[in-house]
């Protein structure tokens, strides 16, 4: 793990990180942010708590941490936070033959690829579930209690991730995820190609499938904008709601007027998303 820049923020550090990844076969980087709490931890051999924020389609590491105004609400309550990349990238790693912006590099969609040419690299389920965690509490001041959270393409990763490793995380947030992929022009195109046509292996990347199909323990706030471009073709929070319905689950969806599906939309409710997960990392 090489340390590849560093920038104080809120008597914090804003660090970016690089190295071999083992589960895609490249090298990957990834951003973190450290509140003053974790830099007195790191002195200390001690800990903190982290929120992984897993981005959406075309992001990097760089868009939450440069974009969302996240720095402030985390150095107050001393939460460090992780981005990692969106998709495995380098010399070899296969992209979209037309260079879609919804398929390839930058649009890894979190889930393990089972076909060709595919499957050698894009395994970011594992990465963010297993490699990239035990990476980050080896070698930073971040214990292992931490939560999870995304938009878009990353919303629905933290959905799916979280709610099929609900004793790993503390709490679920999403901002305008992709509830449903299996019935959305984004998904279908992904899993397919990642996964194959039987879509009976798409129903483990699918949230609004794996809520109704057991109820969830763990905390979910999931905020929506109505002015959202992507919200009727794409997005399809009603899914995720009528799947609650059936497990019993209890989420919070808040629907947002006027907002779209831009950061300055999570810009405006990220300390609502931070203040919802300090109060399970505990």
């Amino acid at each position: 793990m090489e340390q590849i820049s560093c920038a104080k923020v809120f008597d914090g550090e804003h660090r970016q990180y690089q190295h071999q990844s083992s589960e895609l076969h490249c090298q990957m980087r990834f951003a973190v942010y450290l509140p003053p709490a974790a830099l007195e931890a790191e002195k200390n051999g001690d800990t903190v708590p982290v929120l992984y924020w897993l981005s959406g389609l075309t992001c990097t590491d760089e868009n939450f941490m440069q974009k969302a105004g996240a720095f402030r609400v985390a150095a107050e309550l001393g939460i460090a936070i992780v981005a990692p990349d969106t998709s495995p990238r380098g010399e070899g790693v296969p992209d979209d033959e037309n260079g879609a912006y919804d398929f390839g590099l930058g649009a890894g969609f979190y889930l393990n690829a089972t076909q060709a040419p595919w499957s050698t690299h894009y395994h970011m389920y594992d990465y963010i579930v297993d490699e990239l965690p035990e990476l980050i509490e080896e070698n930073l001041p971040i214990s292992s209690v931490k939560s999870i959270s995304g938009h878009s393409m990353g919303g629905h990763g933290a959905l799916t991730i979280g709610l099929k490793n609900q004793s790993a995380y503390c709490s679920i947030s999403a901002f305008s995820p992709i509830c449903n992929p299996m019935n959305c022009p984004w998904g279908q195109k992904a899993f397919g190609l990642y996964l194959g046509n039987n879509q009976a292996d798409w129903q483990a990347y699918d949230a609004s499938v794996l809520l109704a199909k057991e109820k969830a323990n763990l905390p979910i706030l999931v905020d929506q904008g109505d002015a959202d471009n992507f919200l009727v073709e794409q997005l399809k929070p009603q899914a995720l709601v009528e799947a609650a319905q059936q497990s019993g689950s209890d989420i919070i969806l808040r629907m947002q007027p006027g907002y779209d599906h831009s950061y300055y939309f999570i810009q405006s409710f990220i300390e609502d998303h931070l203040r919802f997960h300090a109060e399970s990392l505990v």
